[in-house]
């Protein structure tokens, strides 16, 4: 007990730590980071502490953007790390960000309400897991009736394909069970201390909460929604509009760490440990259960980013209709 108490504080402080990062790009960027009109010299990058975007984590630790993107003025690029997806996309509607690593699901509700930006690369598919408390039995979706399940906010993937995984199996999301949205710490320490029955949440986060003997993964992400994509690359429209060549630099960077991590595991995941704090073996073993991929090309998540246009909004998130060209940028992709 006295372990799984240990384990909960050291995800509550790294969750404290995450949302001061957070907070940090909620600030309007300086207008020192530009040096003379239209010339960009800083760029604002936001990722989540999570496995699906270990690419960025690479690449930023290792300075490949330092290397390359120097010739194009860049100075310095800065990382913002944030719990989940919604508050990310509300750092980027203010112009906060120029790139975003970001769940698919809330980028569309992000677009949905004024966002100017395209995705431009894939990220990662599948990767999340539904992990029930330990003690509690299951044998078919009908046992999480009368459960509260904590997930990422309403808008996320995970709560997208959550919600509609629970109505596939005849289960009414409102009314059969509660769904309390939390960012990953605060929903690992939940299911640690019993404040909650189960929790659906992407890798690393599982596994940690396997390995502190709270909880027990009963289903991944692909079974509910197979071949989903999770996470993708975003850029802003001004960054599109105006800087092309950055946007396609920063792809080829994307794509290039994404290979990297395909061939190095245990390197990949010391990168991510240094940029979240999460255990390094901890971090390899979720590699080995997940059931994600780290993928790059645009082109083979067309169909799943616009079946979760159409399920938010059967889900009510948005009412503005949306297609893969509202969506999707794959011409910096088809240049290279």
């Amino acid at each position: 007990m006295k372990n799984v108490w240990l384990i909960a504080s050291l995800f509550l402080i790294t969750g404290l730590v995450l949302l001061c990062g957070c907070t940090g790009t909620q600030e309007t960027a300086p207008a020192s980071q530009q040096s003379a009109a239209g010339e960009k010299t800083v760029l604002n990058i936001g990722y989540q502490p999570s496995t699906h975007q270990m690419a960025f984590m690479t690449a930023y630790s290792k300075g490949m953007y330092n290397e390359t993107l120097a010739p194009l003025g860049i100075k310095e690029v800065k990382a913002y790390s944030f719990p989940t997806g919604a508050p990310e996309m509300q750092a980027m509607l203010a112009g906060d960000l120029d790139f975003a690593y970001v769940g698919a699901a809330p980028f569309v509700t992000a677009a949905a309400t004024g966002l100017d930006g395209k995705i431009i690369a894939a990220a990662q598919t599948q990767g999340s897991s539904v992990v029930l408390k330990t003690g509690l039995n299951y044998t078919s979706p009908a046992d999480l009736k009368g459960l509260t399940i904590a997930t990422f906010p309403a808008g996320t993937i995970q709560d997208t394909i959550l919600r509609t995984w629970l109505k596939e199996q005849g289960l009414d999301p409102e009314k059969d069970v509660k769904i309390v949205a939390m960012g990953p710490g605060d929903a690992t320490t939940a299911i640690m201390a019993g404040k909650v029955d189960a929790v659906f949440l992407p890798a690393p986060s599982p596994t940690t909460i396997e390995e502190a003997g709270a909880g027990k993964i009963i289903i991944h992400s692909g079974e509910m929604s197979p071949n989903h994509v999770c996470c993708v690359l975003v850029a802003s429209g001004k960054m599109i509009k105006e800087h092309p060549e950055i946007v396609a630099e920063v792809l080829r960077i994307h794509q290039q760490a994404t290979e990297y991590n395909k061939q190095n595991w245990e390197e990949a995941s010391g990168y991510m440990e240094e940029m979240t704090a999460m255990n390094t073996s901890v971090i390899m073993k979720s590699l080995n259960e997940w059931d994600g991929e780290w993928v790059s090309d645009p082109h083979i998540i067309v169909e799943s980013v616009t079946s979760y246009a159409q399920d938010q909004a059967a889900l009510g998130y948005i009412k503005t209709p949306l297609n893969a060209d509202d969506l999707i940028d794959t011409s910096f992709w088809d240049k290279q």
